[in-house]
């Protein structure tokens, strides 16, 4: 029997279990503790731009807070990109505000910076300012933040960087999760590293992370009693699962390397084959953790004329698991009569690309596995070779 080939996988350092153990030690297992203070401080150390960390239980979590902080409330518009994971639109509507997609451009598959002006001058003409815009770091790949950044600060509307994907990437060699007026960072089971489930805002202000915590221990008032003067949420992470984010801070680096690794294993594999691209940094500006690697596919362009469906079709044959990129918001039934600005390349990347194995624990047989699957299918070789 073969084993099961995951398309991202958690990569445990094992010093996890040190301080797993010292919070049973100190009887430290509720949302609060040294494993919390310390995985805060292990963030903000590593994002190294003076910023403040609040862990919380999903990154999810912590874009509902930013959108909170930012002033979102019922009937307001939020701009979002349209290329991405459902987590990153749903807390809009958690607070009754409506979300305005936009499209993505070509060479990050990020927000597209016309369709962001486009559509804030459209939105600002029909009387609805936007309150936020959110963007996202696509698989690890920074934004053009540079040109997103200028459009927000002409139109006075903040920017939540969604960077659930992207630690350890960085954009003209500055963090990725530290260029907005809020970051969001995720620790799901299959992100770069884990908490096995958790997340984290990213503020540049105390008082900005005071008013998240606040907010996310149930936004109890200072008083001898329970007393609440707004509603709060139990958003706060755990003891416990601060302590395995603790141990993985540790091996944050090598995991960004490992996934960089995949990446150029795949571009060896890929660099003869025609009509296969490999997303990658369009230049030297962009650095990518690469958390997730992405094929698209011509089909009309490859010799066996193979899509990136029968290439899906044949990794699962071998148990080895792919998937199809993020089918774009705008196109979501759910969200089918948000307004939407841009053009079709969202629609078109998502109709010819898949993301394939990256994991920084793959072996080298699951590697040589992946490899004999793409050249079988895509080129029609029998010959392959694994780089090393």
């Amino acid at each position: 029997m073969k084993s099961k080939v995951w398309l991202s996988s958690p990569h445990l350092g094992g010093n996890e279990l040190k301080y797993i153990k010292e919070a049973f030690a100190a009887n430290w297992v509720a949302p609060l503790g040294p494993n919390v203070d310390g995985f805060e401080q292990d963030l903000e150390l590593f994002l190294n731009e003076d910023v403040k960390v609040a862990a919380l239980s999903a990154g999810t979590a912590a874009l509902h807070l930013a959108l909170i902080e930012c002033d979102v409330t019922h009937g307001d518009e939020v701009i979002c990109q349209s290329m991405t994971f459902s987590a990153s639109a749903n807390p809009i509507v958690y607070l009754g505000a409506v979300p305005v997609f936009i499209d993505s451009e070509k060479d990050t598959w990020n927000m597209c910076p016309v369709a962001l002006k486009e559509a804030i001058e459209d939105r600002i003409s029909k009387g609805k300012k936007p309150k936020a815009i959110i963007v996202v770091n696509l698989y690890g790949m920074p934004a053009k933040m540079d040109e997103i950044l200028s459009i927000a600060a002409e139109y006075d509307i903040p920017l939540i960087e969604d960077a659930a994907e992207s630690l350890g990437s960085k954009y003209k060699g500055k963090a990725c999760g530290t260029f907005g007026r809020f970051g969001i960072l995720s620790f799901n089971g299959n992100k770069i590293i884990t908490t096995s489930g958790g997340g984290a805002l990213v503020c540049h202000s105390q008082v900005d992370k005071d008013k998240a915590v606040f907010l996310s221990t149930q936004a109890r008032d200072n008083a001898p009693h329970y007393q609440h003067s707004q509603i709060g949420y139990n958003y706060r992470m755990s003891n416990i699962s601060a302590g395995i984010g603790r141990g993985q801070m540790e091996v944050l680096d090598e995991r960004v390397e490992g996934r960089r690794k995949m990446h150029s294993f795949y571009s060896e594999i890929c660099k003869d084959i025609e009509g296969v691209k490999l997303f990658s940094e369009p230049d030297s500006d962009f650095f990518s953790n690469h958390w997730l690697s992405v094929i698209t596919i011509d089909d009309a362009k490859t010799k066996s004329s193979k899509s990136h469906e029968d290439l899906r079709l044949a990794f699962l044959k071998e148990d080895i698991e792919s998937r199809p990129i993020w089918k774009p918001m705008h196109l979501q039934p759910i969200f089918k009569d948000a307004p939407y600005y841009g053009g079709k390349v969202a629609e078109n990347l998502f109709g010819n690309s898949l993301c394939l194995p990256s994991g920084s624990n793959l072996s080298e047989d699951e590697r040589a596995r992946i490899a004999k699957v793409m050249l079988d299918v895509l080129s029609n070789k029998k010959e392959y070779s694994v780089m090393r």
